[in-house]
């Protein structure tokens, strides 16, 4: 990679930041009295972050929301490539789950909130499942592709030198459905932030969603904007380590780019 090319990819971003920055101080000049400046929110974050808020102080808050997501996305990645792999490899199995898994994939993630409150009450418990409901669609999807796309001469290769069913899921389907598992779990993990949002808009004392609404019910939009800042920066982070985790093990999908 050249000099000027690593600069570019370095200006691009600062650049891009830089246009929103500016749309953000455009909106204040014209609702100054709703739009908070980029200041006053980063005051609000340090403000949140010393003086808490229903006995917590934002990092906590960071972290009873992430615990949610991870957790309910761990659970969901686990059911999810399971499941995929199943619908993919499997055709009995297709024929059987696939229109029971088409009839449910369309409902949204919230509409579950009221029924899944009524059987597990509003506890822990209630948000991780939402969250694990929104989160392993687009794995079970995503996997179920990567199966299904994998090279039939590769399986037929694979076969010809006398490889079991297993060891062909292992060493060439697996492998080979990677990049698209991954790509699912990106997707997870953003609809896993915005059930736990919902979540916890409803039914919790603490949270980044419990910062949102609070800030909702108190109108204090710097606190609704610092809540949505520490969002999309804990998601960067976390879509980030899931890039690292996708050039580790796929490493021939880098060199393709």
């Amino acid at each position: 990679m050249t000099r000027s090319r690593k600069l570019l990819d370095l200006a691009l971003p600062a650049l891009a930041v830089g246009l929103l920055l500016g749309l953000w101080m455009l909106v204040y000049q014209a609702k100054p009295d709703i739009m908070p400046t980029p200041l006053a929110v980063g005051k609000r974050l340090w403000d949140i972050t010393i003086h808490p808020i229903s006995k917590a102080i934002l990092p906590v808050h960071i972290l009873v929301s992430l615990g949610r997501v991870l957790g309910a996305f761990a659970l969901a990645s686990l059911f999810g490539v399971t499941f995929g792999i199943l619908l993919g490899w499997y055709e009995t199995f297709h024929h059987i789950a696939w229109p029971v898994f088409e009839i449910i994939r369309p409902i949204p993630p919230i509409a579950w909130i009221p029924l899944i409150i009524l059987w597990c009450g509003i506890g822990e418990t209630s948000k991780i499942v939402i969250v694990f409901i929104g989160a392993v669609v687009p794995i079970v999807l995503n996997t179920f592709a990567g199966i299904r796309q994998v090279n039939p001469m590769l399986i037929k290769a694979a076969r010809s030198v006398g490889a079991s069913d297993r060891a062909i899921m292992l060493e060439a389907v697996l492998p080979d459905s990677l990049p698209s598992i991954v790509a699912g779990m990106k997707t997870a993990l953003s609809t896993g932030w915005m059930c736990v949002l919902a979540a916890e808009m409803v039914v919790a004392r603490q949270g980044v969603g419990f910062l949102i609404i609070r800030g909702m019910d108190n109108g204090d939009s710097a606190l609704i904007l610092a809540g949505m800042v520490v969002i999309g920066v804990v998601s960067a982070l976390i879509t980030a380590a899931l890039n690292y985790l996708e050039v580790k093990l796929c490493p021939w999908k880098e060199t393709q780019r």
